[in-house]
């Protein structure tokens, strides 16, 4: 089967992690990515990072361009400038990140893409949206965890409130901003019209967090932070320390678990313990029961525990490093790793990227060609843009 976008081409004027995320979900659909690029150091995250080897393809980097073409464009030439026009006209989709306003002042914003090409799906990634108080407001990772209301839900309730350990607002909202786009390009294959994407970190980041926002908003109530212990408050979904010195963490949240799972540890006394009877009465006395676990718990190892729990349905999961958990095998079966040859890199010839994160036929990632030398696919673009033979899109 084809690809799901096989032959559309996405005009891609992102940077950083956003927007290209966004984009890279496009290309593992089968998508033509054409990433623009500035004509001194193109994309800084082809400089991410502490080790200078890798620059100009930095890891950051590559995670999330794999498989584009790069071409350099200086939008403040004139010449340039009009080689943009004319890949806006050949293009079916267009991603930015600039600061809100900046498109606009080049000429490129939404309504004059649009004189160029009627058809066109825009999708503009900003901090905080296009319009509104906080419309200039920089934003990073890390600063829209903080405003968001997200980093106040995470750490111990005694500590300070501490940021998920990756870019995790860039990539949900790269996911967002993907998800947006093939719905627009969806009615555009009903309607025949193109369409304006909005997209901010902010937004993306509250809607993701509607399982935290939703409760305040029906209780009126902020959520608590609970550190390790899962969002039910259960002290049997909590992490605990095995026999090697390894965590485990446990997801015993339904009352039919915790009888299972006092069944399966050899411990049916909790069934009729009053302080254990009920979900609420062990979120009561919680410090108890944590106790009676990590007694338990302290016997075996966390990859024992790990394997005989989850075999008797009841979840349990050893904590790994990214490494040991991109060496748990099937990976390349599920599509979710994929090496990608490439040379000139200081550890090797190869590199590894993730898959989309979902098995179908749809998916282009195998054959997935390296992440382009920046401005690699100039001269190719150019001349594919010189050509006469295809009109701008009416």
């Amino acid at each position: 089967m084809k690809p799901a976008l096989e032959g559309i081409r996405v005009a891609d004027f992102s940077h950083v992690m956003a927007g290209p995320y966004a984009t890279h979900l496009l290309r593992l659909l089968g998508a033509e990515v054409i990433k623009v690029e500035s004509p001194d150091r193109g994309d800084a995250m082809r400089y991410y990072g502490a080790d200078r080897r890798y620059d100009g393809m930095a890891p950051a980097f590559i995670a999330v361009n794999a498989g584009k073409k790069s071409i350099v464009l200086d939008l403040k030439d004139a010449g340039d400038l009009e080689v943009a026009r004319r890949l806006i006209a050949r293009c079916d989709v267009l991603v930015e990140n600039f600061r809100p306003g900046v498109m606009q002042r080049l000429g490129l914003g939404y309504d004059q893409a649009r004189e160029l090409n009627p058809k066109l799906v825009y999708c503009s990634v900003s901090g905080y949206g296009q319009a509104g108080p906080r419309r200039n407001w920089p934003a990073i990772d890390n600063i829209v965890q903080a405003t968001s209301g997200m980093m106040s839900l995470g750490g111990d309730p005694d500590a300070p409130p501490m940021r998920v350990g990756f870019p995790v607002v860039d990539t949900l909202t790269g996911q967002t901003a993907a998800f947006a786009i093939l719905a627009a390009l969806f009615r555009r294959e009903r309607t025949g019209e193109g369409d304006y994407i909005d997209v901010a970190m902010f937004d993306a980041s509250v809607a993701f967090m509607a399982s935290a926002m939703v409760p305040y908003l029906v209780t009126g109530r902020t959520p608590e932070r609970t550190g390790n212990t899962g969002f039910s408050g259960q002290p049997t979904s909590a992490l605990f320390v095995a026999r090697d010195g390894r965590y485990i963490s446990l997801g015993v949240v339904q009352q039919r678990q915790f009888e299972l799972l006092a069944r399966v540890l050899g411990h049916e006394e909790w069934l009729v313990d009053p302080r254990f009877t009920s979900p609420d009465l062990r979120r009561a006395n919680a410090d108890a029961m944590k106790e009676e676990l990590a007694r338990v718990f302290s016997g075996r190892d966390a990859a024992e525990w790990e394997s005989q729990l989850s075999a008797a349905g009841l979840p349990c999961g050893m904590v790994r490093d990214v490494g040991e958990a991109l060496s748990l095998p099937a990976l390349e079966e599920r599509q979710l790793c994929h090496r990608v040859a490439m040379e000139g890199l200081p550890d090797g010839t190869g590199i590894g990227v993730v898959g989309p994160g979902f098995l179908a036929s749809c998916v282009a990632v195998r054959d997935l060609p390296p992440p382009p030398h920046l401005g690699e696919h100039s001269g190719e673009i150019r001349a594919w843009l010189a050509e006469d033979q295809e009109p701008a899109r009416a």
